[in-house]
């Protein structure tokens, strides 16, 4: 089985790491030929809960030199889903079956246009990953994933896939509601991500200042109220209670926005935030703390090269 990681950022080297061990051909994808050549070259190092792991994995940028992929996990930022599934089209044959493990909704959708809806599968992953260096992350964060396709069926690839990664370490399961799943890490995002990107706080801190909390909790609130009009179905029952439980049990993480704003780099604010701005939109439902999350992330990201004048 040829497996395709695409996007050589913290949680697609860390699964590329650990498939590694599968006994499958494994290969990670960039599309930088530097980078990839210096992957190739050097390999996948990991640290943290996973202990001291080194890993050698094929990595390339040239799709030609991949070949067909029976499976194709992608690993991206969600602004750059459409590029890389177009760019990622040679890979696809009869019989792949594609993988998302990316934050915020509508990267399954956007796949669906290119490769078609029966190749994709949905995946939650509560992995947490730093990248330190290229090629070199830090596993931060235990916890599983779960996959599943958006019609419900599990078919025998399915049940592959989750062996697979079982089998190397990587706690795996199948739901017949991924939206559901999807929805809720979506909610715990949106309590999060902005909130830290914006004040550059690890996310335990958050629920240590009472403004902090406060915002937190409108911004959960709206999103619950777009879920629900949406008659999606979370996993949990108390969302806001969720969201708190979650900064305390990652209290030292540097979430993945604060992880962009740091580095000067474009966040995924338009598919976590952004999603409930446009959804409460079309539903008729107020969401201005959302609203004033991404517009503010929106300016820290257009203001990264502006000096402040003393």
């Amino acid at each position: 089985m040829r497996i395709v990681i695409v996007g050589p950022g913290a949680i697609g080297c860390l699964y590329a790491a650990f498939l590694s061990k599968s006994g499958q051909e494994i290969w990670l994808m960039d599309k930088n030929n530097e980078r990839a050549a210096k992957i190739n070259q050097q390999g996948i190092t990991v640290e943290g809960l996973s202990g001291n792991l080194q890993a050698r994995v094929k990595t390339s940028a040239d799709v030609k030199e991949i070949g067909s992929a029976d499976l194709i996990i992608i690993c991206v930022k969600s602004y750059d889903t459409k590029e890389t599934i177009k760019q990622a089209r040679p890979l696809i044959g009869d019989n792949t079956n594609i993988l998302t493990l990316q934050n915020g909704i509508g990267n399954i959708e956007i796949i669906q246009e290119v490769a078609g809806p029966d190749k994709v599968i949905g995946g939650v992953t509560n992995l947490g990953a730093t990248l330190i260096d290229i090629g070199h992350v830090r596993h931060a964060g235990k916890g599983e994933t779960v996959i599943g396709r958006i019609d419900g069926k599990i078919p025998v690839e399915m049940r592959f896939i989750r062996e697979t990664f079982n089998k190397v370490g990587l706690e795996a399961r199948i739901s017949r509601d991924i939206k559901g799943l999807l929805w809720s890490k979506l909610i715990i995002n949106v309590g999060i991500n902005a909130l830290t990107a914006i004040t550059r706080l690890n996310n335990g801190r958050l629920v240590e200042f009472e403004g902090m909390r406060k915002i937190l909790r409108e911004a959960v609130t709206e999103a619950t109220r777009v879920a629900k009009r949406k008659r999606i179905k979370l996993i949990y029952d108390d969302p806001l209670a969720k969201v708190e439980a979650v900064c305390e049990a990652t209290a030292t993480n540097v979430s993945s926005m604060l992880q962009d704003v740091l580095r000067k780099k474009r966040t995924e604010i338009d598919f976590i935030n952004g999603v409930i701005v446009r959804q409460g939109q079309e539903l008729g439902i107020l969401v201005p703390v959302n609203s004033i999350l991404v517009d503010l992330v929106k300016t820290i990201e257009a203001s990264y090269n502006l000096a402040v004048e003393k």
